[in-house]
């Protein structure tokens, strides 16, 4: 039973929604990267190209600091966090996602991931546009700053991960390991110093507002109020408007039996590799406590089988 119960969160798996959330990332920058090339190999002037792309199509989709640019552009608050200029930007922020989303999606399954990172990328992009329009030391972004990147998502996973499992170690072989509650606080303290010496100040200010939303959702998680569960049933209902009505059900005729309270038989659930890879691939969307006693048993019955 080794190859079915621990089948793992990974790569490539039904259901996997960090999967998804990187293959859009990854989409999203090669669409763009394929525009700004398509500029530049039109027009015999570099400078002209790189100007009519910025111009033209890719500031119509990074968040602007100035009141005025995001008035006459307010979707950019939500298309700014899939947006990146540069590979290693793109490159350094799928890498983060999906190491602390990976620890989040096998702990919890995967239906928070692409909800929590859209809230973490929203409220980073406002917190970054109310303090460089705010403080006076930070007014000097608002002229020509912009915002763009998954990184405020990302945040959004890393803190919440972190606080669902701060003792998570990695490189165990090395003294141990390194407790993920360590890396992540690393990994804030360079934000706070990127905001001192203003490198990328706007860029690290969205961090921490991701960072609070990670913090705040899995405190109101353990509290029993999952912020993604309005979110979730919105992809749901599109979701349902692609499939067939397979919900409703024929109704059922009931048969009693006078057997004098004895149980004329006992049901048994099927035993199948197809209900088998159902069942993990439930666990790696919505986590083990979501199965039904049937679906437990279903597992636990092919443990047995497997080491008899």
């Amino acid at each position: 039973m080794q190859d079915r119960s621990v089948k793992k969160t990974w790569l490539g798996q039904s259901g996997n929604s960090l999967v998804l959330l990187l293959a859009i990332l990854a989409i999203v920058f090669c669409i763009f990267t394929f525009l700004h090339l398509s500029y530049s190999l039109t027009n015999e002037n570099t400078s002209e190209a790189n100007a009519s792309y910025y111009n033209g199509i890719f500031n119509w989709f990074i968040l602007p600091a100035n009141w005025s640019g995001f008035l006459t552009r307010p979707w950019t608050i939500f298309t700014y966090m899939f947006m990146h200029d540069g590979v290693f930007h793109m490159i350094g922020n799928l890498l983060w996602l999906w190491m602390f989303g990976f620890i989040l999606q096998d702990l919890i399954g995967s239906r928070p991931i692409i909800p929590l990172f859209i809230y973490g990328g929203l409220v980073g992009g406002l917190f970054f546009f109310a303090c460089v329009n705010i403080f006076p030391g930070l007014k000097s972004i608002v002229a020509s700053g912009t915002l763009e990147g998954a990184s405020a998502g990302v945040m959004a996973i890393a803190w919440a991960a972190t606080m669902l499992a701060p003792n998570y170690r990695f490189f165990p072989m090395i003294l141990g390991g390194i407790p993920l509650w360590v890396i992540t606080v690393i990994y804030v303290l360079i934000d706070l110093a990127g905001i001192a010496n203003f490198s990328n100040a706007g860029g690290h200010i969205s961090h921490i507002g991701g960072a609070l939303f990670g913090i705040a959702y899995m405190w109101q998680k353990r509290k029993g109020n999952d912020w993604t569960d309005g979110m979730n049933r919105f992809f749901d209902w599109v979701n349902n408007l692609f499939r067939p009505n397979v919900n409703e059900e024929s109704p059922r005729k009931t048969f009693h039996y006078n057997t004098n309270g004895t149980t004329p038989y006992k049901k048994v659930p099927n035993l199948t590799q197809k209900r088998i890879d159902a069942i993990l691939d439930k666990i790696g969307e919505q986590g083990y406590n979501k199965l039904t006693d049937e679906e437990k048993q279903i597992l636990k019955r092919a443990a047995e089988d497997d080491s008899n």
